[in-house]
């Protein structure tokens, strides 16, 4: 048996034919579970060759295990694929996406050389079959070369159409194949093409030359193992070991081993280094898994990502985490021992904690529970990236502002979260490069164009605060966190501050079933869903009826109740509503609704102004251009 590390496209560069065996399992590979994980790895070699990065570690996709077939000299070198065969069909589906995306944008020689790596030129025995590179078992061998042989995402989608079956939500799936290409050309598409608001990465540079760049990365900076297994190696045994299911190591404790053993090199006192930097990721807080994105992982393997992560400015994947530490170490040299490195890794360790527990009187407090709230935790490198900067109290707090109001704002309006992580990544990149101040951030922040990326101005947020069912969109953490904020920003020094043990509730002012006690304006009982289904959009009773379930959902009909004061109230009308606040809560929030007589569109949308001048001032917009 012989291993070697080979670059990628070397499987496919020679005339030959990979066969599935027939007793193989069909092809089964998924979007969530593989694809979109196969592509962030494609991706981030992409992006690493088109920002100069080529100096950045190889990435190994994997093992295949070969076992060779004697083939007459005349005919198609062959190899029966033992292992690996999920991996080497969907590399071939996804260069034959990439090869197709090229013919489209009229790039016919890069189409040419990728078309190298899914096809077989010259004399064959057997062309039919011996063209392929790849050849898959009896049942997947339609769907495969309709996906390699086709040609065009526009001809596969001809002869694979969407199929819809009548009462079904969702139409019939189509091959699993031809999902897979599907997939990965809308995502070679975006990546390299952008979106109508979004620019690709490099746009100034032409087409021809980022794809040029991809395939260098593909050619150099994405590696497979090849076991090439040689007479009297049992196939069968190889494959077993190959999958057996041991206890991994965590890239944290990979992480320990080498460094401790580079201290053992350097003749550093190991157990002294141990006791004092390392024990404490041995506390069951840092072994305990908890989820992120997609996985489960252990808090030590999420903050030794984040650590690196916010050290290099740079996206790390957990499963790349070791690989790159190593690199990042034995290539630019960031500490002078060791102990260095350790005191550094354990400070940081600590910050961390602190931002995952924060305590009330911790100046992290504020941004930690909003980052908890709302769910953003590709932050985490940033805030690490501050707490090492040693920044004062006051312009953390002005920073987490910052932060906090690019973030809400957002989610107000509606804006996509899925490139945050690179995001907040170029604020550190951003202020590596000038001094860390709330000032830089906020002109970082405030730089930023498209709709994946852009901070709200005053009047975006004005217009989605007003709009957006807030109810529906934002869910009760993300709503008592605003809310509370609103709240407390009644307070002044002649206030006394409270102090509310029992969890905080949102509480509608106007309730959602408000038919029973709440007439409309013009004193008629409003319709139910039923009614409005049947009834003319122009009817006044329906026009009405649709402009109040849209206020009762806004804002400016929100507050907050503690649960008990909660279940009293519920649904009852406005009167008794205003008299159980009064008695029952000294929030100021709830102070405020005693002005008014009544409770109807108008007030709603009255407070709603209130509220938003008050939002304004808590989360201020971007810096004026």
């Amino acid at each position: 048996m012989k291993a070697n590390a080979v670059p990628l496209l070397a499987l496919f560069e020679k005339k030959i034919r990979l066969e599935i065996p027939l007793f193989q399992r069909q092809y089964v590979w998924n979007r969530e579970q593989q694809w979109e994980l196969l592509w962030e790895d494609i991706a981030r070699k992409f992006t690493e060759y088109l920002e100069g990065r080529k100096d950045s570690p190889v990435h190994f996709l994997g093992a295949m295990v070969l076992d060779q077939k004697l083939t007459p000299s005349t005919h198609v070198d062959r190899r029966q694929v033992i292992d690996g065969q999920q991996r080497l069909t969907t590399l071939q589906i996804f260069l034959a996406a990439l090869r197709d995306f090229c013919f489209v944008n009229e790039l016919e020689q890069l189409a040419k050389e990728f078309e190298s790596y899914t096809t077989n030129k010259g004399m064959m025995a057997n062309p039919e079959v011996d063209k392929y590179k790849i050849w898959p078992t009896q049942l997947d061998r339609p769907q495969f070369t309709d996906v390699l042989g086709l040609g065009s995402k526009k001809a596969i989608e001809g002869k694979h159409p969407l199929v819809k079956v009548k009462y079904a939500r969702k139409p019939e799936p189509r091959p699993r194949m031809v999902e897979a290409y599907l997939y990965f050309y809308s995502a070679i598409e975006e990546y390299f093409l952008g979106t109508e608001t979004d620019p690709p990465l490099a746009a100034d540079q032409p087409l021809a030359n980022r794809i040029e760049e991809a395939l260098q990365a593909l050619k150099n900076a994405l590696q497979v193992v090849a076991i090439d297994l040689e007479p009297g190696d049992d196939a069968q045994v190889i494959f077993e070991t190959l999958n057996a299911r041991g206890e991994p190591l965590l890239p944290a404790d990979l992480l320990r081993n080498y460094i401790f053993l580079r201290a053992a090199r350097a003749n550093e006192p190991q157990e002294e280094l141990y006791e004092k930097y390392w024990r404490g990721f041995d506390e069951e807080f840092w072994r305990t898994e908890v989820r992120q994105g997609r996985l489960t992982r252990p808090r030590s393997d999420l903050f030794m990502q984040h650590f690196l992560s916010s050290k290099q400015a740079v996206d790390i994947p957990i499963k790349h985490l070791f690989v790159e530490y190593r690199y990042w170490i034995e290539r630019q040299m960031p500490f002078d021992c060791v102990r260095t490195e350790l005191a550094t890794v354990a400070k940081q360790r600590d910050d961390f904690r602190r931002i995952l527990e924060p305590k009330k009187d911790d100046f992290v407090f504020s941004i930690a529970t909003f980052v908890e709230d709302f769910d953003v935790r590709t932050v985490y490198p940033l805030l690490l990236f501050l707490l090492d900067a040693k920044i004062n109290e006051a312009d953390w707090h002005a920073i987490s502002t910052t932060v906090e109001s690019y973030i809400l704002r957002r989610f107000f309006t509606g804006g996509a979260t899925n490139s945050y992580g690179r995001i907040f990544l170029s604020l550190i990149k951003a202020l590596q490069k000038s001094e860390v101040s709330p000032a830089n951030l906020s002109v970082a922040l405030s730089k930023l164009s498209g709709e994946t990326s852009t901070w709200p101005t005053d009047s975006q947020f004005a217009a989605a605060w007003h709009s957006v069912p807030a109810y529906k969109n934002l869910n009760n953490a993300k709503l008592v966190h605003i809310l509370t904020r609103l709240n407390d920003s009644y307070f002044n020094i002649k206030n006394e501050r409270l102090v509310i043990d029992n969890p905080m509730t949102v509480e509608h002012i106007m309730p959602q079933s408000w038919i029973q006690n709440w007439r409309l304006q013009n004193g008629l009982v409003g319709m139910n869903d039923a009614e409005l289904d049947d009834a003319p959009e122009s009817e006044p009773r329906a026009v009405m009826t649709i402009a109040r379930n849209a206020a009762v959902q806004s804002i400016g009909n929100l507050t907050l109740l503690t649960q008990p004061l909660n279940s009293t109230v519920t649904n009852s009308d406005w009167g008794t509503k205003k008299s159980e606040f009064a008695l029952g809560s000294l929030l100021p929030i709830n102070g405020q609704l005693q002005k008014y007589a009544d409770w109807t569109e108008i007030e709603i949308r009255s407070r709603s102004e209130e509220l938003l001048k008050r939002a304004i001032q808590i989360w201020p917009g971007p810096t004026p251009k």
